[in-house]
């Protein structure tokens, strides 16, 4: 499946949604280039919140231009020594373009470097020295030598400023030209995401569409997540299917949580992810099992992610269960810093996708109501709870109200079914039925359907604990 960001990524600067200040800024830093000499600041930062059109402004300026772009982003390894073979010497030299003609720069033969990510590198360089991983070392001093030197334009993209800069990277400050990028006005999402709906097909009430603008807080990557995790192989949303989202707090948001859970190898970065994201630990499971198969594609990867997914999953069943709270913290630091640490390979960029299981469960709530509601009445007859009821009963139940005429009357008098209630029971398969076992209704003896069931009741009984009886409770220490 495509990844609307990308599909519907700006072109052109015309297309780029809001922030026409710094787009105005960074066309004019970029014709000083275009024009044929160097610029006192030979690069641009261009530092803000994800989703405000940083990277889809860079790639549109190359664009306009006629720029070839090369590209650095957090996949690609940014030591002091790729960042020469690549960043610098594409700095220093002349290039071909994308259809492979040569135009030298005083003619207006340009390449835009780009490096995405800039200030996360730069906070990972200082724990990797720690955790002695020398990935990323001297990667900061290679880029401000090749600003120096550059005789191409570069762009570093940052959400936060501060980071880039602080410690040795004091003299981009001097270097750079800094463009600041601010949440996106909501009247311009709002009619971004009108437009992706009509090339999408959907039908979207504007309510829909202002709901979505307003979760996401000025982000325009989270807004057009979000309608595509709604529209994916539908035609029309409605408002009720905007609830599935759920408020989510956009200074730490679900999708930068999983990029942290998927891109970084540090434990201790996985674990403070989940610390400093606003989302509860079973909800960003489900997340992550949904999308780890899109992340991880080596086999092998793919089995140690969904090991410690699965461990973590056990960890919270025997918290919900026991109330064992302290193993609260081993099952999130299994989700995130678990599967963080399973990968030996670094991936690109993924699109994730709103967990299929609450779609799901969205869709049947109707019929979940519907079958608690049977289980409900079946349970207070039978004085059993609501669970035993559901997982031993409720099966052969159906089974004999599907195939035993004369005991579904009997059923439908004595608990007062509903006619839809009926048709659960029934299934699609059985409906034909539905006129007989309605009609036949009132003739039946109630006491004579109680014992009926109560015998079924008490055999299942009997075997659940004869069942019980043999199986071993589990340990924590059985993995």
């Amino acid at each position: 499946m495509e990844d609307w960001t990308e599909k519907y990524r700006p072109k052109t600067l015309r297309d780029v949604v809001g922030n026409e200040r710094a787009i105005s800024t960074l066309r004019a830093w970029a014709e000083q280039w275009n024009q044929g000499r160097i610029p006192k600041s030979r690069a641009a930062i261009l530092s803000g919140k994800p989703g405000t059109g940083k990277t889809s402004s860079a790639l549109a300026l190359a664009h306009d231009l006629g720029w070839t772009v090369l590209e650095l982003n957090a996949s690609d390894a940014r030591n002091e020594t790729s960042i020469k073979r690549v960043a610098t010497a594409g700095a220093i030299n002349e290039t071909f373009d994308n259809a492979g003609e040569f135009t030298p720069s005083r003619k207006g033969g340009r390449k835009l470097i780009i490096l995405d990510e800039a200030d996360n590198l730069y906070e990972k360089l200082d724990r990797s020295e720690a955790e002695g991983n020398l990935g990323d070392k001297g990667g900061k001093k290679a880029i401000i030598d090749t600003i120096r030197i550059t005789k191409q334009p570069i762009i570093l993209i940052v959400n936060d400023y501060y980071d880039l800069t602080k410690g040795g990277g004091e003299a981009l400050k001097s270097l750079c030209t800094v463009i600041q990028f601010y949440d996106v006005n909501p009247n311009h999402i709002v009619e971004l995401l009108k437009r992706i709906c009509r090339q999408e097909d959907i039908v979207a009430d504007i309510q829909v569409l202002k709901t979505i603008t307003d979760r996401s807080k000025g982000d325009v990557r989270s807004a057009v997540n979000d309608l595509q995790s709604l529209g994916s192989n539908r035609k029309q949303i409605s408002i009720e299917d905007v609830d599935v989202l759920g408020y989510r707090d956009r200074e730490t948001l679900i999708f930068d949580a999983l990029r942290e859970v998927f891109k970084t190898k540090s434990l201790q970065n996985g674990r403070d992810c989940m610390r400093n994201t606003d989302v509860q630990p079973e909800m960003l499971l489900l997340w992550i099992t949904e999308n780890l198969p899109r992340e991880y594609l080596d086999i092998e990867d793919l089995v140690r992610g969904y090991d410690a997914v699965s461990k973590a999953d056990l960890f919270f069943g025997r918290v919900k269960r026991g109330r064992a709270y302290e193993l609260w913290s081993y099952a999130c630091d299994l989700m995130s810093g678990g599967v963080s640490v399973a990968k030996t390979h670094s991936y690109g960029n993924t699109h994730y996708m709103f967990p299929l299981w609450m779609k799901e469960m969205k869709g049947n709530q109707s019929a979940r109501m519907l079958r608690d509601g049977v289980v409900k009445k079946i349970s207070m007859l039978n004085h059993t709870s609501d669970q035993k009821t559901k997982e031993m009963i409720l099966p052969h139940f159906q089974a004999m109200f599907r195939n035993n005429t004369r005991f579904a009357c009997r059923m439908i008098k004595m608990l007062d079914f509903s006619e839809s209630e009926v048709k659960f029971l029934l299934g699609e398969k059985h409906l034909h039925k539905m006129k007989d076992v309605v009609q036949c209704a009132e003739k039946t003896d109630e006491k004579q359907g109680e014992i009926e069931i109560t015998a079924v009741v008490k055999k299942k009984v009997e075997e659940e604990k004869k069942e019980s009886s043999d199986l071993k409770q589990p340990s924590i220490f059985d993995f």
